[in-house]
């Protein structure tokens, strides 16, 4: 049977309709003439993309706004298991922005579009790229398909896994924004997707916002050690200095929140430089943090603090921003005050969204901290009271002086 993309027919899978997925991989793929298929489970949005075809993405930046119209684009609900699959074989390229819970969920249907494509077009590569903000997405989502696939299939020479490294910030849509338009998504004018360059099988896209690396995790790292790192302490510092705030530039224009801010980054730019020497400079982490402040203070954005703290379990978690750099700067010899400083403050985050609600898993978090700390210390932060006695004295240090 023919390949359809041997005719010049360039269509991309997105496996989640959100805003990352939207704003950005949809954007820049969609720009270059790829027509996009969005698999999605809420289903009135699914319904909307295969009304109108397209959808706008708002560009805003500090001191203009632009709209883009991405065209050629239809969805899949989740649940139509025959679609997604068929979407799967006949794909060009593939892209997932789901979160890291989902990608188990979705594992099994991958799998199963892969064995269907192989069926069709054998030998047909498939490279997926994995927009997530996790480390080691490749390997997490290889053992799922590895799960899910038969031992007799060639995974690692007919599948691309290809990590990310997603800077784009992109605000939560307010109730009177998706009233306007439910699939309007606002977007900062950032547009370099980070890509490692030795996951892909096939031909890479030779688009000019791609940026091929080749110590990928190096720069995985750098967004989590620098960017969601220093993103979070702004929110938590900025919510014990303003905790009646509701915007990333309201408290980030409080002195003391961009100095500590940017103490937080440096110390981690310095972890980074020690875990992988030669691979940055310190004048171009300090140019990166110095654009990221200035970034995050976009007013014309309009992110707030609650979506930039919120979900604790999370962030406080074993594997990710504060944690991991932490695990990091012991390895090296590096100092972490600041950071743990920053991480001690997430422990009183309590921001609210637009209803007045707290994120739902942070009230679980609360009730927990103070039903047993202990417990939450070292089934969420991965902290063992005999091997991280002196981290777990350090962080009850700082949470003493603000709890």
């Amino acid at each position: 049977m023919e390949n359809p993309t041997s005719t010049g027919d360039k269509r991309m899978v997105i496996f989640g309709a959100g805003k990352i997925g939207r704003s950005f991989i949809g954007q820049v793929f969609g720009g270059h003439g790829y027509q996009l298929v969005f698999v999605d489970m809420d289903r009135p949005l699914v319904e909307e993309l295969n009304r109108r075809h397209q959808y706008p993405v708002v560009i805003r930046g500090a001191d203009f706004e632009e709209r883009i119209i991405v065209e050629r684009v239809r969805a899949i609900h989740a649940s139509d298991r025959d679609q997604v699959v068929r979407a799967i074989a006949d794909a060009s390229i593939m892209a997932v922005s789901v979160g890291k819970n989902a990608l188990t969920a979705i594992a099994e249907v991958v799998a199963e579009g892969l064995k269907a494509r192989e069926n069709r077009y054998p030998g047909r590569i498939l490279d997926v790229i994995l927009a997530e903000n996790m480390r080691s997405a490749a390997l997490f989502f290889r053992e799922k398909l590895m799960e899910a696939l038969p031992a007799s299939y060639p995974l690692d020479s007919l599948v691309g896994l290809v990590e990310t490294s997603i800077g784009k910030m992109v605000p939560i849509m307010t109730a009177a924004d998706l009233t306007e338009d439910s699939l309007q998504v606002f977007a900062e004018p950032y547009n370099t997707l980070i890509l490692d360059r030795n996951g892909f099988r096939g031909d890479i896209p030779g688009f000019p916002e791609l940026s091929l690396k080749e110590n990928m995790k190096a720069w995985v790292d750098r967004k989590a050690f620098i960017h969601n790192l220093g993103h979070a302490s702004a929110a938590y510092c900025g919510y014990m200095e303003r905790p009646d705030a509701i915007y990333m530039h309201e408290v980030l224009d409080e002195p003391v929140v961009l100095h500590f801010t940017r103490e937080v980054m440096q110390e981690a730019a310095m972890v980074l430089m020690a875990a992988y020497p030669g691979e940055f400079s310190t004048e171009g982490l300090s140019d990166h943090i110095e654009d990221l402040l200035d970034r995050f203070r976009n007013r014309n954005l309009g992110d707030t603090v609650f979506r930039v703290g919120s979900d604790l379990k999370r962030k406080l978690g074993a594997d990710d921003r504060f944690m991991a750099v932490i695990r990091v700067a012991q390895k090296t010899g590096q100092r972490y005050e600041r950071i743990i400083g920053a991480m001690a403050m997430g422990f009183s985050f309590k921001a609210k969204d637009e209803q007045g609600r707290m994120f739902p898993g942070d009230e679980a978090f609360h009730a927990s901290w103070k039903r047993d700390p202990e417990k939450l210390l070292k089934e969420v932060c991965g902290l063992d009271p005999a091997h991280d006695a002196g981290i777990i004295y350090e962080l009850k240090q700082q949470l003493s002086a603000i709890l």
